[in-house]
């Protein structure tokens, strides 16, 4: 094991022997100085681990010191070491980014605490999350075991995505043992879903909220409250996405936090459709045909959206008053901070923001985008990076200085698909690599979810013939010619339409901001 290099820079350096005596018998390397000069000249010839430095010397002050080190060697951590407790040197250090802070006289367990937080806190962070995972593997195994209602599999997929979390900031090796584990767990959930779908979609009493429910189950209780409502639909927002945004408005917000399950296929058009219109799309097709677009329909899938919206309100008899905004890049999101004054007169605003599902069909296509997002966590990475740097952050950070309740949710998720299976289908099929309809498709029944009656599954049926089938787990459908080109390119890319928890268990959170 490489030693660890210490420098301690202190006029009375003769008064801490002891320390550095004890430091020395820990396995650290420590050199000495009286005076931020000598400090600064070791730092140019050398780098070190950590600088204690004390902040009343002769000479330069520990603070101008500090200044000058950030300068030569910015990643150092540097803990001042000081008798005063005076409130503003305590802001000025912590404002020049030290690393810590101890108040003279110190004992060696403070000093060995501030390494352990500054020099050895990764390694120790690793150990302990893969020694806890290690413990935990166990329970989790057995809770996939046992999963047999829709709470179970909430917290079941709530506790696999805290540890891939963990484990991924721990940097452990041990997130390949957790995502075979989740491949377990997708693939009981999928003989969970084709246990239970067709009883949740004909109204059975252990039906969760899904799609159609939204507006009934959280928005309409919000405006019976007289509450102003914010609904913010992010597009294909998976749950392991949302804790990735929810550090950065915690601060702000009181979160109620929850899951609901999307319907079948877990596609814009569908999922969509069914929470603004709170139907289902065969329901949808055949009440409003004008405002339902077709699978082989080259027009887009989600224009009617406030219309949509419309026919719900107007079909509880509701008076409120609302507006829809869709919001594709910047520009539009910056438009809307600025209209949020104007916008308090309305009872309900809607926004739908497109960026991650853009993302999610980018990494498909671009081979750079590809490069930057090549696994989960870089995935989870590029959405905090675009939160915290788009126009979308001032947005919550407008909503925390309202009265707005905000719902934050979602159509779908999505899911990172690697096993190819084969399915040969007309040329009338659709071309989701998730789910397929038509009335000629051949594929094993054993690898998919099939729906033979679409109408029961409340889908709607172009022909009599018409079938739907869903990828389960992480596969993605593939057709026999041109199938290794095929596979190659769409191997490992972000898909949705398909039965896996992530694209199915899906955000629904509640925002009040908090009273300052």
């Amino acid at each position: 094991m490489s030693t660890y290099k210490l420098l301690w820079v202190d006029d009375e350096i003769e008064l801490l022997k002891a320390h550095i005596l004890f430091l020395q018998k820990k396995g650290y390397e420590v050199d000495t100085v009286t005076n931020g000069f000598d400090a600064l000249d070791r730092c140019a010839e050398q780098s070190y681990d950590l600088i204690l430095l004390d902040e009343n010397m002769p000479g330069i002050s520990g603070l101008e010191t500090l200044s000058r080190i950030k300068e030569l060697r910015p990643a150092v951590p540097v803990v001042m070491v000081t008798k005063s407790e005076e409130e503003n040197i305590m802001d000025q250090a912590i404002g020049s980014k030290i690393a810590d802070y101890l108040i003279k006289p110190v004992n060696p367990t403070q000093i060995l605490l501030t390494l352990k937080k500054n020099i050895h806190q990764k390694e120790i962070v690793t150990e302990v999350a893969q020694t806890a995972y290690q413990q935990n593997f166990g329970k989790i195994g057995m809770q996939i075991s046992d999963a047999h209602t829709f709470a179970d599999w909430v917290e079941l997929y709530k506790r696999l995505t805290n540890w891939e979390q963990e484990l991924t900031a721990a940097d452990s090796q041990m997130t390949e043992m957790l995502s075979a584990q989740k491949s377990e767990a997708n693939q009981d959930f999928g003989k969970f879903i084709r246990k239970n779908y067709m009883r949740w979609i004909e109204g059975a009493d252990d039906r969760p909220v899904m799609s159609p429910d939204i507006f009934k189950s959280n928005v309409f209780p919000a405006l019976n409250r007289n509450e102003k409502v914010f609904l913010l639909l992010i597009d294909n927002f998976r749950f392991d996405q949302w804790r990735m945004i929810q550090g950065e408005i915690a601060d702000a917000f009181d979160i109620d936090e929850d899951l609901y399950l999307s319907i079948l296929p877990t596609a814009t058009q569908y999922a969509r459709n069914a929470i603004f219109s709170g139907l289902m799309p065969n329901i949808i097709a055949k009440m409003f045909p004008d405002l339902w677009v077709d699978e082989d329909s080259e027009e887009g899938k989600n224009l009617n959206e406030a219309p949509l919206i419309k026919t719900q309100f107007d079909r509880y008899r509701r008076r409120n008053t609302f507006t829809y905004h869709k919001i594709n890049d910047s520009q539009a999101a910056e438009k809307l901070v600025q209209q949020l004054p104007s916008l308090s007169m309305y009872d309900l605003n809607v926004v739908v923001l497109n960026f991650i599902d853009m993302l999610s069909h980018a990494r498909t296509e671009s081979r750079m985008v590809r490069e930057l997002a090549n696994n989960e966590a870089a995935y989870r990475s590029i959405t905090l990076s675009w939160f915290r740097h788009s126009p979308v952050k001032e947005l919550f950070r407008a909503l925390a200085a309202s009265d707005y309740t905000v719902i934050l949710t979602t159509d779908h998720g999505s899911i990172r698909c690697n096993t190819p299976i084969k399915v040969v289908g007309d040329r009338n099929t659709n071309t989701n690599l998730r789910y397929k309809l038509g009335k000629n498709l051949n594929y094993n029944p054993k690898e998919v979810f099939e729906i033979r009656d679409p109408l029961r599954a409340q889908l709607p049926a172009p022909n009599l013939s018409t079938a739907y089938i869903f990828a389960l787990g992480d596969s993605f459908f593939a057709y026999p010619n041109n199938y290794n080109y095929y596979v190659s390119y769409f191997k490992n890319t972000f898909q949705h339409g398909g039965i896996s928890m992530e694209e199915m268990l899906i955000p629904l959170i509640t925002l009040k901001p908090k009273k300052r």
